[in-house]
């Protein structure tokens, strides 16, 4: 059977700054896609992380399909009306748009979608990120599709032997999708010189090279691109199938125990460790740390499972104490250095005023 799976996901508001959304928010985004989605959609999950709200959805209507953004971008406005009666903070931030042109990519919330022909069993992993940007995945899925050390199957099946396809994105080029593709294991130099830089080239897509399957589907928006100013992180959302010609599940879970540094934390404006977060967790220290979920489903016909809590395990009790010591170290080093972003992410947000005022004040200093 031939399924679309599409997750579209924002933040439209949240208690007390930055930390959740509320039981209402949520519920009335769950009663939306309920009632309306009836007859168009197979099946839905919606869940929270951080101060996001995430809409899972299955369907036959295919990738960027009008019916099914306007849905949930009808669902993210009827939330972001609660929002509003309840005074939370940032109501309807992610909606950068005022109206609905066909489909929500370029209008604010996040989206990562594909069109798969089920395997007898589907089981597929949806990452749900908050506090950073969609560079946050490149590390963990050039680990999980290239490295051996890491995906033992690369050595161990003759389907994941013959290596992937990624399709990575220039995010910082606005005018169109500029993109690349790049075939492993033959050019992994290639790929890893352009994955270093999380602020500019993403991961959008990796393909099997055994059957042209896909894989993996990556959210790429950068709201600053939209918006042309600071508006939050673009808490990316992904879309990984597992097992069979792709990487196990366990293989593509293994990466995230690095807590590696990426974007994020407070006003989006500082690196930090990426937490693996259980289900529905909330956002605390400096606003941050940066967070990831993951839900595991198997979906069949359409219909999903019940998720799995990838990240509830007692295993990632301590990984998550780890990542806690390195966010409270780097956090220690305040605005200085690579504790802080370069200007160049910095120049969409308030201090960029600040440089100005200061460039004019400098003066060529005559030799003596």
């Amino acid at each position: 059977m031939k399924v679309t799976v599409t997750a579209i996901k924002a933040d439209i508001g949240s208690i007390g700054g930055h930390i959740r959304p509320s039981k209402r928010v949520i519920e009335r985004v769950k009663e939306y896609v309920s009632t309306e989605g009836g007859g168009l959609l197979i099946d839905s999950y919606i869940s929270s992380t951080g101060d996001d709200i995430a809409i899972l959805m299955t369907h036959e209507q295919g990738e960027g399909s009008d019916k099914i953004h306007k849905l949930a971008w009808d669902a993210f406005k009827e939330g972001t009306e609660v929002a509003k009666e309840q005074g939370l903070y940032g109501a309807g931030q992610d909606l950068l748009k005022s109206a609905f042109s066909g489909n929500v990519k370029g209008l604010g919330p996040a989206v990562a979608e594909m069109e798969i022909e089920e395997r007898k069993a589907e089981p597929f992993l949806f990452f749900a990120a908050d506090k950073t940007d969609p560079g946050a995945y490149n590390l963990p899925l050039y680990l999980s599709f290239t490295d051996p050390m890491y995906c033992s199957g690369l050595l161990l099946n003759p389907q994941l032997s013959k290596g992937f396809k990624f399709v990575v994105m220039d995010v910082e080029h606005i005018k169109g999708d500029r993109v690349i593709e790049l075939e492993t294991p033959e050019e992994i130099y290639s790929l890893a010189a352009l994955l270093r830089d999380n602020q500019r080239f993403v991961v959008e897509g990796i393909y099997s090279r055994h059957d042209q399957t896909q894989a993996v589907a990556v959210s790429t928006s950068r709201l600053h691109n939209i918006a042309g100013t600071y508006t939050g992180k673009d808490d990316p959302i992904m879309l990984v199938r597992v097992q069979g010609n792709f990487a196990a599940t366990g293989e593509v879970l293994s990466t995230f125990s690095l807590g590696h540094y990426v974007a994020g934390f407070m006003r989006g404006s500082h690196n930090g460790p990426l937490m693996p977060v259980k289900i529905n967790s909330s956002i605390s220290y400096f606003d941050g740390p940066p967070i990831v979920s993951c839900h595991a489903f198997s979906v069949h016909n359409g219909k999903l499972t019940e998720p799995v809590d990838a990240f509830d395990h007692p295993f990632w009790d301590y990984i998550r104490n780890n990542v806690s010591a390195k966010a409270l170290e780097i956090r220690r080093q305040g605005f200085s250095g690579p504790a802080m972003l370069p200007y160049g992410e910095l120049e969409y947000g308030g201090i960029v005023e600040v440089m100005k005022k200061l460039d004019k004040r400098f003066e060529i200093r005559k030799a003596k």
